[in-house]
């Protein structure tokens, strides 16, 4: 096989384990990284998304990645905004969230300083030479970044999942990682086990005086290479703060409103949500593991948000649309809800949100 050749087929082999490792069909082997009871969501082997949709299989991912349709992106698009440089502290129920990139944001509150899915690797991937690379740089540079007292990531793909930027953040704060069961065993040999905690769904823990996290279902899956397909947990995650909730999805599936209605049900009203509304096309292959901008929309008037910070758009290339077409999508379906435009704001690297106290 060529050079060439070998490029785009190993760009495909990053993109197929970032999505979730749809190379490898349902193994059989025993469960590399957790090892726990049967539950509504853990079969003993996998979990799985309760009345959900499994992953994609390899075929499907062929049929996708030959099938054309893909948008050109440009290989630079810089953010309109210049690399922030945020407060050490934010304190009170002042809400501070700064974009990083992709779903990678700064949560500033209750004098906590909080990292969602930290990527600061060029490449998404499990190659340091191909796959998806980012087209802006970070929002804040590493040496800009205030002291990390908590990083939550969410699962364990590729671009949520970067051991580069544990190992940095771990070495320089010893701060705190949060995530879905099973990942600990990932992370571990990078980062050190004593900082992980691993989660389930319907956990809760104390981060501070006031604040407490909560790990919530959201529909999706996980894989980092060949044969660990939904191995280890995904969530989304919810903050208890004193000046109000605040809602993490790093990725998801609409899955009917079910998840969102669910937590408006269990946690009440929400200050901010952080909702992914990029990487959904093609709509027959993404559907059940991202939502597109209509469905985001959506889940922000299901779950009763305030507030969004838009995110997981306009940084890496993993599907096919544009990288400006979720934008347009999305202020077209805010405005056909009815919806201002400042309440769902599509962050781009280097944009600072204080977002204002939720009114009753």
């Amino acid at each position: 096989m060529n050079r060439r050749k070998f490029l785009k087929w190993s760009g495909i082999g990053a993109l197929t384990m970032l999505a979730g490792g749809t190379f490898a069909s349902r193994s059989l082997a025993a469960n590399r990284y957790y090892d726990g009871p049967v539950s509504d969501h853990f079969d003993g082997t996998h979990f799985f998304n309760p009345n959900g949709e499994e992953p994609n299989s390899f075929f499907e991912l062929m049929r996708w990645q030959f099938g054309g349709g893909r948008a050109a992106w440009p290989a630079d698009w810089p953010s309109p905004f210049p690399a922030a440089v945020p407060e050490a502290r934010v304190e009170g129920d002042r809400l501070v969230v700064t974009m990083v990139g992709h779903a990678a944001l700064l949560i500033q509150t209750a004098g906590l300083n909080i990292l969602t899915d930290p990527v600061w690797s060029d490449r998404v991937s499990p190659f340091s030479f191909a796959g998806p690379k980012r087209v802006n740089p970070p929002g804040i540079t590493l040496a800009d970044l205030p002291k990390i007292d908590v990083v939550l990531v969410t699962h364990n793909h590729y671009d949520h999942l970067d051991l580069a930027t544990l190992k940095a953040l771990s070495e320089r704060d010893n701060c705190l990682i949060f995530t879905p069961l099973g990942n600990d065993r990932i992370m571990g040999p990078t980062v050190g086990e004593g900082r992980i905690t691993t989660m389930d769904w319907g956990g809760s823990t104390p981060l501070s005086a006031g604040v407490t996290l909560h790990c919530e279902p959201c529909h999706h899956w996980s894989a980092r290479g060949l044969g660990d397909r939904r191995m280890a947990l995904w969530s989304a995650f919810l903050i208890e703060t004193p000046g109000g909730k605040i809602y993490h999805i790093g990725d998801t599936g609409f899955h009917q409103g079910i998840n969102y209605r669910a937590i408006r049900e269990k946690h009440g009203a929400i200050r901010l949500a952080n909702l992914p509304f990029g990487a959904y096309e093609p709509r027959w292959f993404m559907r059940p593991q991202h939502q597109n901008p209509h469905e985001a929309v959506q889940g922000m008037a299901a779950s009763g948000a305030a507030y969004v910070a838009g995110h997981h758009w306009g940084t890496f290339r993993l599907t096919n649309e544009g990288v400006d077409e979720p934008l347009a999508a999305l202020e077209t379906a805010l405005d056909a809800a009815g919806i201002a435009r400042t309440r769902f704001r599509a962050l781009r690297p280097g944009e600072v949100f204080e977002v204002p106290l939720a009114t009753t």
